[in-house]
């Protein structure tokens, strides 16, 4: 064995295939890719790193434990990261029953195949093991005044569905912990942006609105405060945490990159207007238009990391700007080819390499 062997859950997603590639690119070790491939799983996320003799691909549901327990049984993780999960807070107040069923369910089927797979490890191996639960800063619900953050130990206060669907996982990793004995460990994360991102989240719809002349929608006024972080700078706290953090703990990850929601779309805007002008001349601001709010719409996020940065000596490489610019460059690169694809859904019936339907 070369390094290790990390079992990614929902590697075909927007920050698993940024955490797969990345493990790929700079590291020794073996992956194990996990994912349903739901609408938001994408076997192109993937493409630049399939050919590489340490990654593999498995098309299963975290819900089959049947499935699971053949997965843990082939490839021997000493680590696994879980990432698989329902994601996208309007659909979760549409139909949250999806959300129940995979963030809560499908976290419970995998701690018990992960526990069963642990248990009939060696002594060595087993002390080695670890299981990475990845969450979201939104299980803390919102900040009330400009100068709070939050921190590990903030307590949890979700406002949606997806977000209490996650803080439900989360108690349950820790709790197979305290019961059971199994080392686990959880981050929760700031709003990630970067390249493969699906494009029903506000950063690419607004950039491939913006670029087809549609109107780009802002919730209410726009004042909704987030604190940005680019994916690859994600990918790399991940991974940190996986290897050399300490079982029983959490690690808050954040970009220091706090902006409404208008401001964003604004900064979209103006790159636009710089890298691909309107044909009119006129800015891409002019789209803009305001709707109405969603319901139970958090006011402020904005996360303390300075834990990870001192435990761990991880702290962002992009700034909000140098993370956006590469971002409206990527999908500008790929509006044609990735974003096509996605938008009329021929990723559906791609295999990873074969063209195969799934």
């Amino acid at each position: 064995m070369n390094g290790n062997r990390i079992l990614v859950t929902g590697g075909a997603g927007f920050i698993g295939s940024a955490l797969v590639r990345h493990i790929i690119r700079a590291t020794a070790d073996d992956v194990c890719t996990v994912d349903k491939l739901t609408y938001a799983g994408n076997l192109e996320n993937l493409a630049e790193i399939s050919d590489s003799p340490r990654f593999r691909f498995e098309q299963v549901d975290i819900c089959d434990r049947a499935e699971l327990d053949r997965v843990f049984r082939s490839f021997r993780p000493t680590h696994v990261m879980h990432l698989a999960a329902e994601s996208h807070v309007d659909r979760s107040i549409d139909g949250p029953g999806e959300f129940i069923r995979t963030n809560i369910v499908g976290t419970y089927t995998l701690l018990e195949a992960a526990r069963n797979y642990w248990n009939s490890l060696e002594d060595e191996a087993k002390k080695a093991f670890r299981f990475h639960h990845i969450s979201t800063d939104e299980v803390f619900g919102d900040l009330n005044g400009p100068e709070d953050f939050f921190r590990e130990t903030t307590p949890y206060a979700p406002s949606s569905p997806y977000s209490a669907s996650k803080a439900s996982s989360d108690h349950l990793v820790r709790a197979w912990m305290r019961t059971f004995g199994l080392p686990t460990m959880v981050t929760n994360c700031s709003n990630n942006y970067g390249p493969f991102h699906f494009p029903e989240k506000l950063i690419p719809l607004v950039i491939l609105h913006a670029l087809d002349g549609k109107e780009l929608p802002v919730y209410g006024e726009g004042l909704q405060i987030r604190d940005w972080l680019y994916v690859e700078d994600h990918a790399r706290a991940l991974y940190l945490v996986a290897t050399k953090g300490i079982p029983g703990e959490t690690y808050n990850i954040g970009g220091h990159n706090e902006k409404t929601n208008l401001e964003v779309v604004r900064t979209i805007c103006s790159l636009l207007d710089e890298l691909r002008p309107r044909p009119d001349g006129k800015s891409y601001a002019e789209q803009i238009v305001h709707v109405k709010d969603r319901p139970g719409h958090d006011r402020r996020y904005a996360i303390d990391p300075s834990r990870i940065a001192r435990e761990l000596g991880w702290t962002p490489q992009e700034t909000f700007d140098s993370g956006i610019r590469k971002t409206v460059l990527w999908y500008l690169d790929h509006k044609e080819d990735w974003c096509a694809h996605v938008l009329s859904g021929a990723y559906k019936m791609e295999r990873l390499g074969t063209g195969e339907q799934p």
